[in-house]
């Protein structure tokens, strides 16, 4: 294997020199540059980048962990993470934790000791006393994991809120929840948003309100048992479009119309939305933008060395599409 030691003998400079040049530090005038460049095509030599991060205590890695690859949700916002940090020439590492807390930590063990530059993180698991303990900036995305650290999310609540009264909009009476995980931040005020709605009803009844974990099978399951129940229900309000597509699965396997005798809105906004049958209409998230804006944060940090804290939270937009439909 080619070393630099055989790159500064081809050369004719020292290993120092070809360090400068590598790490675009101190300066190295032209005609050297240009010798020590040609030496390491011709001898087709590879920096080895744990050597270098040891050196200058920075690996260019930036790791994105989320809890489920599964859900269509994160890979679109893993693209967006992905794009940014290419841009800025760092390696992009992505983790699936399984909202798996001793996962977490496994991963976070072994990439600082690869010296990982910094992290994203999608949990509802990681507490305060473990982050404490992460020698790395932190952008915590889609869920607020502490006060400490920068964050980016959408107006959960508030969104939650205009899906509910949407459904109202459309003369749904009797308007059920099928909500995400207990521990999950964003299951919590989304369902707060939805209680907001709908607690003063003379109508609400706590069994309106049913566990679907964002996940696509116990949506469905829950969506069946919801609705075998409470056949009244003519509206369903589902905290992510995965749970949504659940309760479209539920309403075919038991002969109910959507939209004419049962209307779906989901939130999200993934592309999965649009191919079923009927489209899910939803609160939809600007993906894409919170993957940017996120990585943008982190890079910035990473590059000066920042400590302040940054809080930003972008606005869903209703998407209306064939799974909803005012009552007549």
């Amino acid at each position: 294997m080619t070393t630099i030691k055989d790159v500064a003998k081809l050369a004719n400079v020292s290993t120092a020199t070809v360090s400068r040049v590598l790490n675009s530090n101190g300066y190295v005038n032209s005609a050297t540059k240009e010798r020590v460049k040609q030496a390491i095509e011709q001898l087709n030599y590879l920096p080895n980048d744990v050597a270098r991060s040891l050196f200058k205590g920075r690996s260019k890695m930036i790791a994105l962990f989320v809890p489920d690859i599964m859900n269509p949700y994160f890979p679109e916002l893993a693209r967006a993470v992905e794009d940014v940090t290419n841009h800025h020439e760092y390696t992009f590492v992505l983790c699936n934790t399984d909202d798996d807390i001793e996962k977490e930590l496994t991963y976070l063990s072994a990439l600082q000791q690869k010296s990982v530059d910094g992290f994203i993180i999608v949990s509802s698991t990681i507490s305060e006393e473990h982050i404490s303990k992460i020698n790395a900036p932190i952008v915590a995305l889609d869920r607020i994991l502490s006060s400490n650290l920068s964050s980016v999310t959408v107006n959960n609540r508030e969104g939650a809120r205009q899906a509910v009264q949407y459904l109202k909009s459309i003369e749904c009476k009797r308007i059920a929840h099928i909500c995400g995980p207990e521990h999950a931040g964003n299951t919590k005020t989304r369902l707060q948003g939805y209680l907001d709605e709908v607690q003063d009803e003379n109508w609400f009844i706590s069994s309106y309100i049913s566990p679907g974990e964002f996940n696509f099978e116990i949506a469905k399951q829950s969506a069946m048992k919801l609705l075998n129940d409470h056949p009244e229900i003519d509206g369903i309000f589902a905290g992510n479009d995965l749970m949504g597509a659940g309760a479209l699965s539920a309403a075919a396997n038991l002969g109910i119309n959507v939209p004419a005798d049962l209307s779906i809105i989901g939130f999200d906004g993934i592309a999965l939305g649009e191919t079923t049958t009927p489209s899910l209409t939803t609160m939809a998230q600007p993906i894409y933008d919170i993957g940017s804006k996120a990585a943008e944060m982190l890079v910035q940090q990473i590059s000066d060395n920042q400590t302040s804290i940054k809080s930003e939270e972008f606005k869903v937009v209703l998407t209306e599409r064939q799974s909803t439909r005012a009552r007549r």
